[in-house]
């Protein structure tokens, strides 16, 4: 291998030293020059700035995950919409028909997700 392909790598591996002297010296540098004061306050853990109430591993209802996921997919669905919405008049008629599938295929989620009780927070 000729001696001028290596240097053309001589960049990157400057960067990538400087990258890794910079973090190392930003996780070493607060050990280093950082006063130590520990207390017993210190060491509580942090909840925005409340002193915390119950155990930090509580189990949620499998409602919270459920509503959440549900939301994220319908969501993210309305998405596909955008760039629908845009070239509609090009595709003319296919463009509506399509549509209306997905629609057709997000309502029956939908449908099915209530059926199920779903969106239902008391039982």
């Amino acid at each position: 291998m000729p001696a001028g392909t290596l240097l053309e790598y001589v960049p990157i591996l400057t960067l990538l030293l400087v990258g890794l002297g910079i973090g190392g010296i930003a996780l070493l540098a607060p050990q280093v020059l950082a006063p130590k004061r520990p207390s017993r306050r210190k060491h509580l853990p942090y909840e925005s700035g409340m002193i915390p109430i119950g155990p930090a591993q509580r189990r949620f209802p499998v409602k919270f995950y459920l509503t959440a996921l549900l939301f994220i997919l319908f969501d993210i669905e309305i998405i596909f919409f955008y760039p629908w919405a845009l070239q509609v008049r090009a595709f003319k008629a296919l463009a509506l028909v399509e549509m209306a599938l997905f629609v057709l295929i997000l309502l029956i989620g939908y449908v099915y997700a209530w059926r199920k009780g779903a969106f239902e927070w008391e039982r």
